[in-house]
C-alpha cells in the first residue's frame, strides 16, 4: 500500500468513527469530510530567491442533522477525544438551529458506488531547490527577450491534497491529486511607457508541464508586444476574446445557471431552461471525469455519482448546476455538482467546464473585421448577474482590415450577456489549461468606449 493510499484509508477510518460517535450522541444522519494537503512554493526575482514557503493542512468537518435542523463543526485535530467533543458541539448546535426544509443528505440511490481513477496524482516529489531552478529558468528566459527591462519575479510550486468523504447513508470515498505550477511576470519598456505581462502553466503531472524557459519566454514576448499602446475612439465593433480571457464568459454563464441563483430568482437566465441562449451548434459541457483534468473529481461533495453534463446543447440551455438542496428547492434532482468545505453546507459548482471548439481558425475569425478589438486582458468586475449587463475594462490589440494591427489599452467593453451569448462564434483553438476553458470567441456589435 502506497503512503498516499494509506493516508486516504486512515482518513476514511477517522470519518467512519466520527459519524458513529455523532449517531450515538443523537444525530439522525451525518456526513463528514477530511482534507489533507501539503505544498512548497518558491519565488525568485533577478536571479535571487526571495521566498520559500512550506505548508501543511489537516482539516476535518462534521455535519449533523436532526429532523430538518443541521449544524456544522470543524477542527484540524483528529484525536479520539476531539472527535467526541466535535460530535457534542454539533449536536448541541443542531438542536438550537432553525429548521431548513431543504437540508438533508443526498438520496442514497444517487451515491457513487464505483469511484473512477482519474489519474490525478503524480508521485514526483520536488524539493525547494528543484523549484528554485525552475523559477530561475523561467525568469532568465523572460529577461532574455529583447525589450524586457525588468522582472516582477517568477515562482514555482508543488503540492498535493487528499479528499475523503463519508456519510451515514453508506458512502465512503477518497481521492488524491497533485499539482505543479510555474509563473513568470516581467516588464517591458521604460518610464511611462512600461508594460507588464505574464504566463504560467499548471498541471497535475510534472511531466505534462511546459518547459519553464518556454513559460518565461512567452511572458517576455507578451510584454514586449504590448508596448506603445494606442487609445481608440468609442464605437460599436466586433470584439474577439482571446482564449486567455474567453473562459470568463463561461464563468458568468455558470453563475447565472447555478441552482442557488435560480432558486433566489437572481439570474438573467431565470426563465431560459430548454430555450436557445447561444447560436445553433454551440455546446457547453461540464465533465468531472476528464483524465488529469484541472478540476476533475470522481464524486461530488455529497458523495453523489457525477459524470459529463451537457449544459448547453446545440445552443439550448439544458440544465442548471445543482446539489441536493438547490435541486429540492426547484423540484428537481441533483446532477452531482455539489462542492464541500469543512465548515459550511454543500455548495454547487462546475468542474471541468468548457465550450466545444468551433471549426474556424482564429485567423479566419478576424479576417473580415475591418475595425475591431482583440481582447487579451480584462480588468474589473462590472457584471450584473441579475440583468446580464456587462462592462469591463480591457486591453489587447486593434484589428484593422482582418489583421492584428497594434496594441491598445484603457478601453471599456460593454454589452448584455444575453445578447453576447446569442452573437458568439467560437474558433477552433480550445486548450485545456484551467478548470474552465473556451476557445477564442468573436462577439458582434459590442460597445467599445475609448477616447
Amino acid at each position: 500500500m502506497s503512503d498516499q493510499t494509506a493516508e486516504m484509508q486512515n482518513s476514511l477510518d477517522i470519518l467512519a468513527d466520527l459519524i458513529k460517535i455523532a449517531r450515538r450522541k443523537g444525530a439522525e444522519t451525518a456526513d463528514a469530510v477530511r482534507l489533507q494537503g501539503s505544498s512548497v512554493q518558491v519565488s525568485v526575482r533577478q536571479g535571487e530567491t526571495e521566498e520559500v514557503e512550506r505548508s501543511e493542512a489537516h482539516d476535518l468537518g462534521l455535519r449533523v442533522l436532526i429532523g430538518k435542523k443541521q449544524a456544522f463543526v470543524s477542527s484540524n485535530d483528529a484525536r479520539p477525544v476531539v472527535l467526541e467533543e466535535l460530535a457534542d458541539r454539533a449536536i448541541a448546535m443542531a438542536r438550537n438551529m432553525p429548521e431548513d426544509k431543504y437540508c438533508g443528505l443526498a438520496d442514497p440511490a444517487k451515491l457513487a458506488r464505483d469511484i473512477p481513477d482519474l489519474d490525478l496524482f503524480d508521485k514526483t516529489s520536488l524539493t525547494a531547490d528543484d523549484l528554485v531552478i525552475s523559477a530561475n529558468e523561467a525568469e532568465a528566459a523572460a529577461l532574455a527577450v529583447k525589450g524586457v527591462t525588468n522582472s516582477e519575479g517568477a515562482s514555482a510550486s508543488s503540492g498535493r491534497v487528499s479528499v475523503a468523504l463519508a456519510t451515514s447513508d453508506g458512502f465512503s470515498g477518497a481521492y488524491s491529486s497533485s499539482n505543479f505550477s510555474v509563473v513568470a511576470s516581467v516588464i517591458a519598456g521604460e518610464g511611462l511607457g512600461m508594460e507588464r505581462d505574464y504566463d504560467f502553466d499548471s498541471r497535475h503531472y510534472h511531466a505534462d508541464m511546459m518547459p519553464a524557459a518556454d513559460i518565461g519566454r512567452s511572458a517576455g514576448e507578451r510584454a514586449v508586444k504590448r508596448l506603445s499602446p494606442r487609445k481608440m475612439p468609442s464605437g460599436k465593433v466586433p470584439v474577439v476574446f482571446s482564449k486567455r480571457v474567453s473562459a470568463s464568459l463561461l464563468g458568468h454563464l455558470a453563475s447565472a445557471i447555478s441552482g442557488g441563483a435560480i432558486a433566489r430568482g437572481s439570474s438573467f437566465l431565470q426563465d431560459s431552461l430548454d430555450k436557445r441562449i447561444f447560436a445553433k451548434g454551440i455546446r457547453v459541457i461540464d465533465d468531472p471525469h476528464r483524465k488529469r483534468g484541472a478540476a476533475s473529481k470522481p464524486f461530488d461533495g455529497e458523495g453523489v455519482a457525477n459524470g459529463r453534463l451537457d449544459l448547453v446543447d446545440d445552443g439550448i440551455l439544458r440544465s442548471w448546476i445543482l446539489n441536493t438542496a438547490t435541486a429540492k428547492q426547484l423540484g428537481l434532482e441533483t446532477n452531482g455538482r455539489a462542492t464541500r468545505g469543512t465548515a459550511s453546507p454543500p455548495g454547487a459548482s462546475t468542474t471541468n467546464l468548457y465550450m466545444e471548439a468551433g471549426t474556424t481558425t482564429l485567423k479566419e475569425l478576424i479576417s473580415d473585421i475591418k475595425s475591431g478589438f482583440y481582447v487579451t486582458d480584462l480588468i474589473g468586475f462590472g457584471v450584473n448577474e441579475i440583468t446580464g449587463d456587462y462592462s469591463r475594462g480591457a486591453s489587447g490589440f486593434w484589428i484593422e482590415n482582418g489583421e492584428i494591427a497594434h496594441p491598445v489599452s484603457e478601453l471599456t467593453i460593454a454589452g448584455n450577456l444575453r445578447g453576447m451569448f446569442e452573437n458568439l462564434t467560437p474558433a477552433d483553438d480550445l486548450e485545456f489549461r484551467r478548470g474552465t476553458n473556451a476557445p477564442s470567441l468573436r462577439i458582434e456589435g459590442m460597445t467599445v468606449a475609448g477616447t
